[in-house]
């Protein structure tokens, strides 16, 4: 597999080894630091420096004009030329002045202000590397620093919640407000006319702050589920761009009444890694994800744009949505498993999903990206609530009018999509005696399948409820998967090994073993050749279902928990273990050639890195792989054995029309364009005398010679030269590659200078037919030895006949043409009436 991640649509540079700690830019380059390491990126291109010097982790960044600074956490600053030379460094006391902020403030040149955790602020010269002054603060240690619009004015914010705005060059405090909402973790202000601050919170946040009443102007509250990261207003619009801890990027315009914001835009992903993974329809351009979040979004492998989110379960949306999200005590757990159809999901709800720990059901509906109407609960639990007894499996039919839930109890119930009404219940009162571990529904609505806990796998009859095939398996299931174009059904068990199950005659057709953990998820290709596992063992393994073999396995760092291949073949998507992102895997078969031979019995997986949002430009897919016959691109011999008769690859343009090409050419003679006469002059000469004679008109010198150069045609070609030297060999190997190579009318042209009149001879001649006759006898390019021996025959006939010699090389073709149409015929005919029987046997 060739690898690259979900994300598209946006440039991206080197990826770097570790998480990413500080990201900072100025209007060249962008500084990227992981531990102690500092990077500096071109736009959308390469690392172009890398700046080594930290002893520990870097957790400030400062672009200073053609410097650099950064801060580590044992308070080590370093300003760096941006040629990733040191420039200065300066040690600070932890004890005394821990820098926690850091800023360059506007005009001021070559010197910058640093915060502490103290509450202290210092003001550094760093040409000089002197202390200009130090600020006494507020008594709480500095979160933030922010440059005002108005010069030599900062904000500063604090643990406390206290936002200062301050002047330095006058060391006098303008304003103080006070949030309690936590330490300020962002400030930024407005350059488009409006004297607002905004700042951010701990708990998702925001407030806006009116400069000129000096007082709080409005909330945004929930503008994040967690902390605000960062905030920084666009300059000159009312634009701000917010991330916070949840996986979210929002863009918020404010052009409303009342000074607040609406989201304009917004980026995010799971702000808890996800669960369940599944793609959505048949052409392969969404995922459904199910994170730990207890959201349900939509991934878009095409641009992220398309991305969705179907918002997170609630038992109660309207009692949600006045609580909000922070006291949100109606939120559903997080979804363990679904199953979606896009069959009527225009007109109802196509998503149906159960959750942890939870015996209700819930619908979503994809089109208005929102839960649904319906809450799938069995009716003996409607009025109360059950201690232990929760719904652990689900799936929707291929027409999206039902769906089947498998309960913790043993039972199977079937409910309508559309009403949400109960329909039915499999077995009397369950359907298995312990704990549903997986239900499926075939293509056509005729069968349904459940496995229970206790080892048994049962097929029903969908709309009798009666129960048609039961057999016991050697282990206890932890999931099934059902292939619905082949009837083909994969089964988990508990000892980490995997069968495979034929619904239509009920037998166990594959038997798979060789993962060391408990399987987490499988899925097939669309074709139902492949059946591929994850396992926590942190492999992922591709079982080739005809030949019943392992064709591909490798090791990534952290255990895929969901796997599913696009519905196209192309791309395989994973979710792994502690990890926010769902990362595609394209299948290289489909553009290059790929070894399906078994792995060995003692084949050690690679590790394989998951795939990152940059190209891999470095690495080369196939030099990790031992060299095969398989992989080698095979080339077709000419001739694949010396019984088979053999035709050429050229196109029946170079040889069907070699007789008919006087009539072709006839058609093809373009008609003689009309002559225009011949203008009169306007006065006619005349002659001198005394009767009055006109001059008469000049005739054109026809003496011209029009004889051909018949030197120039009295040279050999090529192809005649060949020939004769095949007299003497007899290798005609040559002549008839040379005759491959030229159209009809060079054919015919070679074939006429062949006679004596044409410059040719008849041992020349001779040579051609014994050519005709290799052709023959060896069997390969047929139908050329038959279209050149017809034009042959057609143009020297008269000759044929006169000449002894070549009439008894003729008699010798005769016969082979003879024998080679008899063969053919008796092959002709019995591969006729075995077709003809097996049409009027099936019919």
């Amino acid at each position: 597999y060739v690898t690259y991640h979900i994300v598209t649509g946006v440039m991206f540079c080197n990826t770097l080894p570790e998480d990413i700690t500080c990201l900072a830019a100025d209007r060249m380059l962008i500084f990227a630091s992981y531990d102690n390491i500092l990077h500096a990126f071109a736009r959308n291109k390469e690392v172009v420096h890398t700046y080594e010097g930290h002893k520990a982790k870097i957790h400030l960044l400062q672009p200073f004009g053609d410097h650099v600074i950064s801060v580590d956490v044992d308070n080590v600053l370093i300003v760096w030329n941006i040629q990733s030379e040191e420039y200065l460094q300066i040690d600070f006391d932890k004890a005394t002045f821990a820098v926690s902020a850091l800023l360059h403030p506007s005009t001021y040149l070559n010197k910058i202000l640093l915060g502490s955790e103290q509450g202290t602020l210092q003001l550094w010269n760093i040409r000089s590397n002197k202390l200009l002054h130090s600020f006494p603060g507020w008594g709480s240690a500095v979160t933030t620093l922010e440059q005002a619009p108005a010069v030599d004015v900062i904000a500063v914010g604090l643990v406390s919640g206290h936002i200062i705005v301050h002047n330095i060059k006058y060391d006098e405090t303008l304003m103080k407000f006070q949030q309690d909402w936590g330490p300020i973790t962002a400030i930024s202000f407005r350059t488009d006319g409006h004297p607002v601050m905004a700042a951010g919170s701990p708990v998702g946040h925001i407030a806006l702050w009116d400069l000129e009443e000096k007082k709080l102007m409005c909330q945004m509250q929930d503008a994040h589920s967690t902390a605000i990261a960062g905030m920084t207003f666009v300059p000159g619009e009312p634009l701000l761009i917010t991330n916070g801890a949840d996986n979210a990027l929002r863009v918020w315009i404010f052009d409303g009444p009342g000074g607040t914001g609406r989201v304009l835009r917004s980026r995010m992903g799971h702000s808890a890694p996800p669960t369940r993974i599944r793609y959505h329809g048949q052409d392969g351009k969404q995922i459904l994800s199910a994170g730990q979040d207890g959201t349900l979004q939509s991934f878009s492998t095409v641009h992220e744009k398309f991305n969705k989110s179907l918002g997170r379960g609630s038992i109660n949306k309207k009692k949600s949505k006045k609580k909000g999200l922070k006291l949100d005590t109606m939120a559903l757990p997080p979804i363990t498993s679904f199953a979606s159809e896009v069959a009527h999901q225009s007109d109802w709800d196509g998503i149906v999903a159960c959750h942890q720990g939870y015996i209700t059901c819930t619908t979503w509906n994809y089109q208005k990206t929102s839960m649904g109407a319906h809450k799938l609960k069995p009716e003996e639990f409607s009025k109360h609530k059950p201690v232990d007894i929760y719904a652990t499996a689900v799936d929707i039919t291929s027409c999206g009018n039902f769906c089947v839930i498998g309960m913790s109890t043993g039972q199977v119930d079937v409910y309508n999509m559309q009403s949400g009404i109960h329909r039915g219940r499999y077995g009397k009162e369950t359907a298995h005696e312990g704990a549903i571990r997986g239900v499926a529904v075939d293509g056509l609505n005729q069968l349904v399948i459940t496995a229970g806990s206790e080892g048994l796998i049962k097929i029903w009859k969908f709309k009798m409820k009666d129960l048609v095939y039961s057999t016991e398996l050697p282990s206890s299931p932890s999931g099934i998967l059902l292939h619905r174009d082949s009837g083909i059904l994969g089964i988990a068990f508990d000892d980490f090994t995997i069968s495979v199950l034929d619904i239509e005659t009920r037998k166990i057709v594959r038997t798979f073993s060789g993962h060391h953990g408990r399987i987490n998820d499988m899925t097939f290709s669309p074709d139902g050749r492949w059946l591929i596992t994850s396992s926590m063992d942190c492999s992922i393994k591709t079982w080739d279902l005809p030949s019943g073999c392992l064709i591909d396995c490798f090791l990534v760092d952290s255990a895929a928990v969901s796997l599913t291949m696009s519905p196209t073949g192309d791309f395989l998507a994973s979710a792994h273990v502690d990890d926010l992102g769902i990362y595609l895997w394209s299948n290289r078969s489909l553009y290059s050639l790929v070894s399906l031979r078994p792995l060995p019995a003692d084949y050690e997986p690679s590790l394989v890195t998951l795939p990152s949002t940059c190209p891999m430009q470095d690495m080369d897919v196939s030099g990790d792989e031992e060299p095969c016959d398989e992989m080698i691109e095979y080339v077709s011999p000419e001739q694949l054995g010396e019984q088979l008769v053999t035709l050429s690859l050229l196109p029946e343009s170079r040889w069907k029309n070699l007789l008919n090409l006087d009539i072709i050419k006839k058609k093809n003679k373009p008609k003689e364009p009309p002559k225009v006469p011949k203008s009169a002059p306007f006065f006619i000469p005349t002659l001198p005398g005394l009767i009055p004679r006109f001059i008469p008109p000049e005739e054109e010198d026809d003496t011209q010679s029009k004889v051909v150069n018949l030197g120039v045609l009295a040279q050999k070609s090529d192809f005649y030269i060949h020939l004769e030297e095949a007299l003497s060999t007899n290798e005609y190997k040559a002549p008839l590659d040379l005759l491959k190579s030229l159209g009809p009318s060079n054919i015919e042209l070679e074939l006429r200078g062949l006679a004596p009149e044409g410059g040719g001879s008849v041992e020349v001649m001779l040579s051609f037919l014994r050519m005709i006759g290799v052709m023959l006898n060896k069997k390969y390019n047929f139908e050329l030895a038959q279209a050149y021996l017809a034009l042959f025959l057609k143009l020297h006939i008269k000759i044929l006949s006169l000449e002894p010699k070549l009439l008894e090389e003729l008699s010798k073709l005769s016969v082979q043409l003879e024998e080679t149409w008899i063969h053919l015929r008796a092959l002709f005919n019995q591969s006729l009436c075995v077709l003809t029987y097996m049409k009027s046997a099936l019919l």
